[in-house]
């Protein structure tokens, strides 16, 4: 991590340590990334962690939408580590390889099913306009229901937090020099 060091488990605190295994005995069964550096302030990290295995692991929506929804958010912020970790999780949900590819460069997808293309709007409205127009908020809720749309929010939310500790703390993508977003960045 260029901008905090990496954590050593062995030199964490009581509250640390706690937040640190309660991670590694949840869904994810790992620690890394932005869960590292907000392990820094352990009682933000136990709260923020369990938002999180919520949205990722217990939202009523499919993981084929809530993929969808933190790729849209991941792009928008550029946030490789999310990138990384999440683009083959949303191929793998079901999202077309070609979809996700045209997220990531930031094109407007060809999504097959009404759903999709529900949550990318809704998505996309939220946080490149901040606002959401009352038909996209009308299409999403019909088909997501309040739960669901309520939700979406949440996990749009809760990614875009993600991406902005990957970003504020350079967080470097595991296993790689590549960026995802390197060519995008480039023709800034």
């Amino acid at each position: 991590m260029a901008r905090l060091p990496d954590i050593d488990p062995a030199t964490l605190d009581a509250d640390q340590k706690r937040v640190y295994e309660a991670i590694l005995a949840g869904p994810r069964g790992k620690v890394e990334g932005p869960l590292r550096v907000w392990l820094t302030s352990p009682a933000f990290a136990e709260r923020a962690q369990a938002l999180g295995a919520f949205c990722r692991y217990g939202s009523s929506l499919p993981p084929r939408l809530s993929e969808l929804a933190i790729l849209v958010t991941g792009a928008f912020w550029r946030a490789g580590f999310e990138w990384r970790a999440h683009a083959p999780i949303a191929i793998a949900a079901g999202l077309d390889p070609a979809a996700v590819e045209a997220i990531r460069t930031g094109a407007a997808p060809r999504l097959a099913k009404d759903d999709e293309k529900a949550v990318y709007q809704f998505a996309r409205e939220l946080v490149a306009e901040r606002r959401v127009s009352q038909p996209t908020y009308d299409l999403a809720e019909r088909l997501l229901g309040r739960r669901g749309l309520v939700e979406l929010v949440g996990i749009l939310g809760y990614y875009a937090l993600i991406s902005m500790t990957i970003n504020a703390f350079e967080i470097p993508i595991p296993d790689s020099d590549e960026d995802p977003f390197q060519d995008l960045r480039s023709a800034e």
